[in-house]
């Protein structure tokens, strides 16, 4: 399944694979698990899981590789910001290294597209990369929602991809003294949804000078609160839609 999304920093979605585990604080609302169980439900269901249990065929956020969906890329003509498993992790332990490899071979031969990978689970991808062809068109990121998960950082940068990125959405603590050495671009933003925790907006004007300081382009993304667009985007007036700098006409 693929779509054009309202996500302001890519233009479309891409799912060859669905579900995930929660493994931190960034995880307690996640949006794709609301997604799985009120709206998707019944479709995911259909579908076996990866790790074949009776729990798991029960729950519609375990984690299914979706193989009819790996061409879908290479039917857009038009160049695309794809991200790349909205409602999943590629490297989720669950996902096989033949199935994450049969998901960078596509990406491979759609060289008209940029894809954005964010992953919770940089140190597997790390372990896998000498095991995958990294094209220059992929992108890979990972979640760093405050400083109790800093360590995710460290394994990006052994991470041979042509843009690394970092997600601080939700913003749920300051991340001033976050080592940005050898990233690329920071997207930041609050939390939206039921129960949202408020973003500080101290924490967001901190992450702003770590990029100013880092030379690192900056995106905030939002300020969420029920919806995600309630807050606006305005940070103290601007808005920040920076791409890494040589990626900007792509």
């Amino acid at each position: 399944m693929g779509t054009n999304t309202g996500i302001e920093w890519t233009d479309a979605t891409w799912n060859p694979m669905t579900g995930c585990t929660k493994i931190s604080a960034g995880c307690d609302h996640c949006y794709a698990a609301i997604v799985a169980e009120r709206k998707t439900k019944d479709v995911y269901l259909k579908r076996l899981p990866v790790k074949d249990t009776p729990a798991n065929r029960e729950d519609p956020f375990a984690p299914r590789f979706w193989d009819d969906r790996l061409l879908l890329p290479l039917t857009w003509r038009e160049p695309r910001r794809v991200f790349v498993n909205s409602m999943s992790d590629v490297f989720h332990a669950q996902f096989s290294l033949d199935m994450i490899r049969a998901v960078f071979d596509i990406m491979a031969i759609a060289s008209q597209h940029q894809f954005q990978l964010l992953t919770k689970r940089p140190e597997r991808a790390a372990r896998l990369a000498s095991e995958l062809h990294w094209p220059e068109n992929v992108w890979v990121g990972t979640s760093i929602e405050n400083m109790d998960v800093a360590r995710r950082a460290d394994a990006l940068r052994e991470i041979p991809a042509a843009v690394r990125f970092i997600s601080a959405e939700p913003l749920l603590g300051p991340v001033d003294t976050l080592d940005l050495t050898g990233i690329d671009w920071v997207i930041g933003g609050g939390e939206s949804g039921a129960g949202a925790r408020p973003c500080d907006p101290a924490w967001a004007r901190g992450l702003l000078q770590n990029c100013r300081r880092h030379d690192v382009a900056f995106f905030w993304k939002q300020w969420g609160g029920f919806t995600p667009k309630a807050g606006g985007r305005l940070l103290d007036g601007e808005t920040y839609s920076e791409f890494p700098r040589e990626l900007i006409s792509a």
